[in-house]
């Protein structure tokens, strides 16, 4: 008998946050099992509601500010301290949360043009958190609505970026194809006192085939000749960082360069350590331990497809389940090519039970997700039931 269960999901983007995610979860669990011991553990990715959790998990606290948003016009956001429970650092770190100064979440579907979005708040929340003295900065990447290789947020830390003329760039990952000379010398001095790490994708890189603007600009809104642009720009942007910067990594095709638009290309010249996000995100919940106990693993996010064992959380939920012997259970807002790939999920279903637009999805996305949790768990149950060879 199915008694013990682990929800584990990520969030929905622009829908559910990942607890609101594993509440729905455990509610469908519930109806089934009223009794059912439920081991809630929300992931994050780097991407939105990072700053939150880590500030909750560790005991620290959210400050909250203004800053430059995707737009160019200014957004309320924040950036976390986190608290003594922390394995990063305690008291001394910051997180700053790209996707809630920069992410897609905050450029209405009709602005979408990664072209002209900017990270130039990302680098405002770093100045922020410098200004708290931390010595380390952890920088979440996921969820971006940009694709401008980081260059807002260098503008923002004190770089000039010349055009061939001299001229400061405009914001925006156009822009980048026109960059001539990068000058440094505003560069704030405290980042070279400060520990700066990118918790990131590692399979995301920046320029090439599977080169950011390529796999995510589409998603992000723009057309085909766009995305080459944007390839084109990227590229340049590799080339002058690495002529006008002390690079010491492969800013084209190094794991982790195309985190969140390129902003970890960015990030890396300027010294930032590129992570492997799970490594950093995910180790401080026990999450293997807890994993470990449950006789079944829930798992959850949008999409269920081919991109899904490329760094997405049911992904990395699985394959440290499987570790234990854990079965797992994916559900996911939509079904795509490759879904049932994903290496250690056993069993997958979409939340929908019938077709409808995607903005009433959107809205009743909890209420799907609990539905599906409560039709998958009861047909797991029948099929334990059933005397082995019965048929059906």
């Amino acid at each position: 008998m199915l008694t013990r269960f682990a929800v584990a999901p990520s969030g929905f983007k622009e829908s559910l946050s990942a607890q609101a995610a594993a509440d729905a979860i455990a509610a469908g669990v519930r109806r089934v099992v009223p009794d059912a011991e439920v081991d809630l553990i929300p992931l994050v990715d780097g991407g939105e509601g990072t700053a939150r959790a880590l500030a909750s998990a560790t005991g620290g606290r959210l400050v909250a500010l203004p800053a430059t948003g995707p737009l160019g016009e200014p957004v309320g956001t924040h950036f976390a301290l986190l608290g003594t429970g922390s394995d990063l650092g305690s008291a001394d770190t910051a997180v700053v949360e790209m996707a809630a100064v920069a992410g897609l979440s905050l450029v209405p579907h009709g602005l979408r043009d990664p072209g002209a979005t900017t990270t130039y708040g990302v680098g405002e929340l770093i100045r922020a958190a410098l200004d708290t003295g931390v010595r380390r900065i952890l920088v979440g990447c996921g969820d971006s609505g940009t694709s401008d290789g980081g260059a807002g947020a260098l503008q923002a830390l004190g770089a000039r970026l010349l055009d061939e003329d001299g001229f400061e760039l405009p914001q925006g990952g156009r822009e980048l194809t026109r960059l001539h000379h990068i000058d440094p010398k505003g560069l704030d001095p405290r980042l070279a006192h400060t520990e700066l790490l990118v918790a990131c994708n590692p399979y995301n890189v920046l320029c090439g085939e599977r080169g950011v603007a390529r796999v995510f600009g589409p998603q992000k809104g723009a057309t085909p000749a766009q995305v080459e642009e944007l390839s084109a720009g990227l590229e340049n942007w590799a080339y002058v960082l690495t002529r006008d910067l002390p690079v010491t990594c492969d800013l084209y095709g190094g794991p982790g360069t195309g985190a969140s638009g390129g902003l970890g290309a960015g990030l890396a010249a300027l010294g930032a350590r590129l992570l492997p996000r799970f490594e950093v995100l995910l180790d401080h919940l026990d999450l293997d331990a807890r994993l470990a106990r449950a006789d079944l693993v829930l798992t959850a996010e949008g999409a269920l497809d081919h991109q899904t064992p490329r760094g997405k959380v049911p992904a990395e939920v699985a394959r440290r389940a499987k570790l234990n012997g854990r079965p797992v259970l994916a559900l996911a807002g939509t079904l795509g090519e490759g879904a049932h790939t994903v290496p250690g999920v056993d069993a997958f279903t979409g939340i929908l039970p019938a077709p409808m637009a995607l903005a009433e999805a959107l809205v009743r996305a909890s209420e799907l997700l609990t539905d599906a949790t409560e039709r998958a768990l009861r047909m797991i149950l029948l099929g334990a039931g059933l005397p082995r060879g019965a048929g059906v």
